[in-house]
């Protein structure tokens, strides 16, 4: 008689619970998109668009083609030596960087490191059943790595849009948001992107906001292992999500605000990504309203509430129009037209103001 005992090997148990009758669906693909097609038909669409081969030319990614060795003596040539700050999580985390189980901590701790020093660690890891997790996140590649621009453009953007890179080993990144948009592209080992639109928030079990692990808020869900008992609702979110594996020279387009998770599946990981937000000043950051607005807004009566959504619609979102177009536009008020320069005095005039309030 045949055992009903069966044996399942971590990676096949991955993969049955993270596609428990999920189908998702592929994000859209574009191939040998120019700057015209990104700039008068991607873009317009507002949603993610993977973007094949984009960057296949690269001398970084013909670099990663020809092995993890070559890749890394690529960007140990570019590195200036200065020292960045890298994520590391003991093998115990899976690569999953997160809040500690109290959510008053985080699940991981931070090493100085030379870019260098960071790629000949992850180098003599490659082979180790379970490494610890190392990630370097966001650094400002013109800080670090001057000359990268020189070989490696960007086809879609204005050189003056700065570059990022990302550099890790097998990680799970939650899904989050940037204020900004994005275009990541690979140029070392292979990447899940998994997104989602703004308004599954609801649906993601979103984690503390004022501490976060990278600066912005994040889910609780494990997109590899969903704990649907824990977080059923994370299935609504599932139905509207899309997913992609992206390869060296591919890269995806991600409009500002959606949510996307990154799951990285091989011992070395690079990716450049470039942020930007034509006209929005970037200390200009509208979590900082939501925060205060939830910290005060909480504390009313319901029907308070109610009556303080509809002033938000109307005057912050302009839900009914402009809600000062009966005064002069030249008014040195929110109900007027405001250049950024008073924007500013008006931001440093609320937190004093706020300052001063506090305990009063």
């Amino acid at each position: 008689m045949l055992s009903t005992s069966w044996v399942i090997l971590p990676d096949l148990l991955t993969f049955i619970l993270r596609h428990r009758g999920e189908a998702l669906k592929k994000i859209k693909e574009w191939r040998d998109a120019d700057r015209a097609v990104f700039e008068n038909e991607i873009v317009p669409a507002k949603q993610p668009a993977v973007l094949r081969g984009l960057l296949r030319d690269w001398p970084a990614v013909q670099a990663a083609l020809e092995s993890q060795e070559s890749v890394v003596d690529y960007f140990k040539r570019l590195d200036t030596g200065g020292t960045v700050s890298a994520m590391v999580g003991s093998p115990e985390i899976d690569g999953r960087f997160s809040y500690s189980d109290d959510f008053q901590g985080f699940n991981f701790g931070s090493e100085n490191v030379s870019i260098s020093k960071a790629l000949d660690t992850l180098l003599s890891l490659a082979e180790a059943a379970q490494p610890p997790a190392i990630a370097l996140q966001a650094l400002h590649v013109p800080s670090i790595m001057p000359s990268f621009h020189e070989d490696n453009a960007m086809p879609l953007l204005d050189d003056d849009i700065a570059p990022r890179v990302w550099i890790g080993n097998r990680l799970m990144i939650a899904a989050h948001f940037d204020n900004n948009y994005n275009v990541a592209g690979v140029v070392s080992g292979r990447r899940r992107f998994t997104v989602f639109p703004p308004e599954q928030v609801a649906n993601l079990y979103i984690g503390p906001l004022l501490r976060t692990p990278g600066g912005s808020p994040i889910s609780c869900v494990d997109l590899r292992a969903p704990d649907y008992t824990k977080y059923p609702r994370f299935r609504e979110a599932l139905e509207s999500a899309q997913e992609a594996l992206l390869e060296p020279g591919d890269a995806v387009y991600i409009p500002v605000l959606w949510w996307h998770g990154v799951e990285s599946l091989d011992p070395l990981n690079i990716l450049v990504n470039y942020w930007w937000n034509e006209g929005v000043p970037a200390h200009h950051k509208p979590i900082l309203s939501l925060v205060h607005a939830m910290a005060i807004m909480s504390g009313l009566p319901a029907d308070q509430r109610d009556v303080w959504r509809t002033f938000f619609e109307h005057f912050a979102f302009q839900a009914d129009g402009d809600p000062g177009e009966h005064l002069p536009s030249d008014l040195p008020d929110v109900m007027g037209k405001l250049s950024s320069a008073d924007k500013d005095k008006l931001i440093a005039y609320l937190a004093e103001r706020l300052k001063s309030q506090v305990g009063s």
